[in-house]
């Protein structure tokens, strides 16, 4: 059973899953941020990037859809007054980073650990929006998902 509390454990167990299951858990918490997201094609790519027997082609596909969704949306965070269109690309943005294909990885890159900050930084720019605040931190959320993707593994 998977105990992660802190970002430390988060790390390290994310640091211990082989490249597919990073993809999947990074997945995950982009899917945790979707309803921030303003294009269908990313919903797409997720749903594809979950997939254990997901083929070559189609997470090729996909990443290309999240990518170019990412690039387009990235002159939205150089404005300071629309946060909803800055989170919009930290949702493509943490898809893309789950899809990255190996051969764009280095071996110091964890593409779970950059896709739960991409997520972290969407659920940022909709606190600024939101007059109520969370009641539950995006990192917290990422732990449940993480115990509970490990638990099921």
């Amino acid at each position: 059973m998977a105990s992660i509390k802190n970002d430390q454990d988060l790390r390290h167990a994310l640091n211990q899953l082989p490249t597919d299951r990073q993809r999947i858990i990074g997945a995950l918490f982009a899917q945790s941020v979707l309803h921030l997201n303003q294009e269908e094609r990313i919903e797409r790519a997720l749903e594809t990037a979950v997939k254990t027997a997901a083929g070559e082609a189609e997470l090729e596909d996909a990443f290309r859809a999240a990518k170019t969704r990412a690039t387009k949306t990235y002159t939205a965070c150089g404005t300071d007054t629309d946060w909803l269109a800055q989170a919009d690309h930290f949702v493509a943005a943490a898809a893309a980073t789950a899809l990255t294909p190996d051969a764009l990885q280095t071996d110091r890159q964890n593409r779970a650990w950059k896709a739960a900050v991409q997520a972290r930084m969407a659920k940022n720019c909709e606190l600024m929006e939101d007059e109520d605040g969370e009641s539950q931190t995006e990192a917290e959320q990422q732990y449940r998902i993480a115990n509970e993707y490990l638990d099921k593994a």
